[in-house]
């Protein structure tokens, strides 16, 4: 491949690495600065540079942002209505003593299967956080396993976009895939948990001050102020030291708690509500898009009307509009009557600040991944890869790896290499069951800055520079490379 567009991709990593190691400057300001240095290494023109950065920013926002603002809102009244630690007491009673990321773990990987990763981690996060103020420890633990179950699925099991989008595109069996993502997901799961329970304690001390806080105190505070902390009760941080020390210092201000009180809490089932109401509604718009699509022969068309039954199902379904009817459920259900609404509304505004930062670095990572895709990054990559000799499934995974390398996007990667691949299918003899396999665990490799995912994990786990790399970057490389003798079985049997 071009050796310019090697040096655009180096360069680009190298600048974030520096900038977030090395300077006084936060992950948002590093990303922005990434996408200059790469655009302007790989030779485009520097307004488009400029375009690309504002565009990539804008559509990751317009996917994701809102989730992300109205899940932490939620969160926020889980947190302060007593809700989340009666949900994280049940779940406990549920799984057992010492199985708590077995539990994040597997309900992370079920939820994941209709619903998008970042939003089912905002949502299902207070839940690990929950879990580690009732044992006094081993948030990171949990957060990586309610993460990176999240990622089996996600990448493996249709109906979500990316393998969905494979399996269109190299004209494998629909059914197959499913059962084959589920399999992979079941095998992989420990190798989840087993990781996550290694690094987790190396971690934990590495937690940042105002996630530490909001963690294993913040909902125990006395009532004297309202929604005073303006730092990341969602999970983000800086990677300025004196950011943190500083939102720390801030989070010392006690927030109001309406149901200290155990006997005063909600219980675990109207602690749910507001979880599983949208969930269901997301699940429901999934299977019946699904269907639809399935009666209509357009699984794997762009041209799709839905059907007058659909609609309803699609528009409730929305995860913004099932959000909004979450956040509804939780302010209805789960605060005292006579909550006054100056305290609502106190602690959905701590809950947008709290979003802030997320926001603005998952903008970022969106920047990023767009100026590697236009500078043609990606596609080099691609087809550099497919020119070599290999055993036939590793050239859909190695694109596949590659691609996610370079420009962040899981779903962007199995796409790219489904398309690279579906051509070669004929002569390499590969089954189109093995490609999409070989395509959507390629596409799990070292998830780090240029992906959102990366960044709502790390932010609302607590984990800052070479921590975060070494905790969710780590997890993510297990399981792809446990993944790969899982697709030469597969290549055998089928």
């Amino acid at each position: 491949m071009d050796l310019q567009l090697i040096l655009a991709l180096v360069a680009g990593i190298a600048t974030i690495v520096v900038i977030v190691l090395a300077t006084r400057l936060d992950a948002f300001i590093a990303l922005l600065l990434a996408s200059i240095v790469t655009g302007i290494v790989a030779g485009q023109d520097l307004l488009s540079i400029v375009d690309s950065i504002t565009t990539g920013f804008g559509d990751t926002l317009a996917s994701i942002g809102i989730v992300i603002g109205l899940g932490v809102g939620i969160g926020k009244i889980l947190e302060v209505s007593g809700a989340a630690d009666s949900l994280a007491r049940a779940f406990l009673r549920a799984f057992g003593k010492g199985r708590e990321p077995w539990a994040m773990g597997t309900v992370g990987s079920l939820v994941s299967i209709p619903v998008f990763c970042d939003s089912g981690y905002v949502i299902m996060n207070p839940l690990a956080r929950s879990i580690a103020r009732v044992k006094r420890g081993g948030y990171v633990t949990l957060a990586l396993a309610l993460g990176c179950g999240m990622t089996l699925t996600h990448h493996m099991v249709p109906p979500t976009p990316g393998p969905l989008a494979a399996t269109g595109i190299l004209g494998a069996d629909l059914g197959g895939v499913i059962l084959a993502g589920l399999v992979f997901t079941v095998i992989l799961l420990p190798v989840v948990i087993v990781y996550a329970r290694w690094i987790g304690p190396k971690l934990e001390p590495a937690l940042n001050a105002q996630v530490r806080h909001d963690v294993y105190t913040g909902s125990i505070a006395s009532q004297k102020e309202v929604g005073s902390a303006p730092g990341l009760s969602g999970g983000s941080g800086s990677a300025d030291d004196s950011t943190s020390s500083s939102t720390a210092d801030e989070s010392d201000r006690s927030e109001a708690t309406p149901a200290t009180d155990s006997t005063k809490r909600p219980g675990a089932f109207l602690g749910f509500l507001p979880l599983i109401v949208p969930l269901l509604l997301i699940v429901a718009n999934t299977v019946g898009t699904a269907i639809d699509k399935d009666a209509q022969g357009q699984l794997s068309g762009d041209a799709y009307e839905p059907s007058a039954w659909v609609a309803p199902l699609a528009f409730f379904g929305n995860p913004v509009v099932a959000l909004i009817i979450g956040l509804v459920l939780a302010v209805y259900t789960l605060l005292p009557r006579m909550t006054s609404r100056d305290s609502v509304q106190g602690w959905l505004a701590d809950g947008a600040a709290s979003a802030g930062l997320i926001l603005l670095i998952t903008g970022a990572g969106g920047s990023f991944g767009l100026v590697l895709r236009e500078s043609g990054v990606g596609d080099a990559l691609a087809e550099a890869i497919a020119s070599i000799s290999l055993p036939a499934l590793l050239v859909p995974f190695l694109i596949a790896s590659l691609v996610r390398i370079a420009q962040g996007s899981g779903t962007v990667a199995m796409i790219t290499a489904a398309s690279v691949t579906a051509p070669l299918i004929a002569p390499l003899g590969l089954d189109p069951l093995v490609a999409v396999m070989a395509c959507t665990a390629g596409s799990m490799v070292f998830s780090y800055f240029n992906d959102s995912y990366f960044w709502v994990v790390t932010r609302f786990a607590g984990l800052d520079g070479i921590h975060a790399i070494k905790g969710w970057s780590g997890i993510t490389t297990a399981v792809w490379i446990c993944s790969l003798p899982l697709l030469f079985v597969l290549d055998l049997i089928v």
